[in-house]
């Protein structure tokens, strides 16, 4: 069987720590899929602020995701707190990718790769619009 493998950035941009709740946990035991989109949420809202956005207004024009893919590889658990790194891959006149590498701080296993492909999209007028070039600015002064 094949596998989604997620390259990742040449360069993370972004760092922040998160904690696993209870209600991240599913019958496994264990740190559920569609928790670890709830976490990258907050890690992407975190890195949007560290830039001066939010995801309503990078610039003049808010954020929609166009699609998502996880790569699991370990488990997390209650309690436990995770790193997030978080970069950024193909910038262009819309959107980009979104790569954040999740790991156990404590011992620095690897949870998972998750990509997120990220659209710059004006909510009034429903359609997707051009990269602010405040955004290209915020990021290129981020390296």
């Amino acid at each position: 069987m094949s596998r989604i493998h997620i390259e990742p950035p040449e360069h993370w941009l972004f760092h922040t720590c998160i904690s696993v709740h209870i209600g991240d946990i599913n019958y496994g035991n264990h740190l559920a899929n569609d928790a670890i989109l709830r976490l990258c949420h907050e890690a992407r809202l975190r890195l949007l602020a560290s830039l001066g956005f939010s995801e309503m207004d990078t610039g003049g024009t808010g954020l929609i995701m166009l699609d998502a893919a996880l790569q699991f590889q370990g488990q997390g658990f209650y309690g436990d707190k995770l790193d997030f790194d978080l970069g950024i891959t193909g910038l262009n006149n819309t959107g980009f990718g979104l790569v954040y590498r999740i790991r156990r701080t404590n011992d620095g296993t690897a949870i998972a790769m998750v990509k997120t492909n990220m659209a710059f999209f004006n909510y009034q007028r429903q359609r997707i619009s051009r990269t602010p070039e405040i955004f290209r600015n915020a990021l290129a002064q981020s390296h």
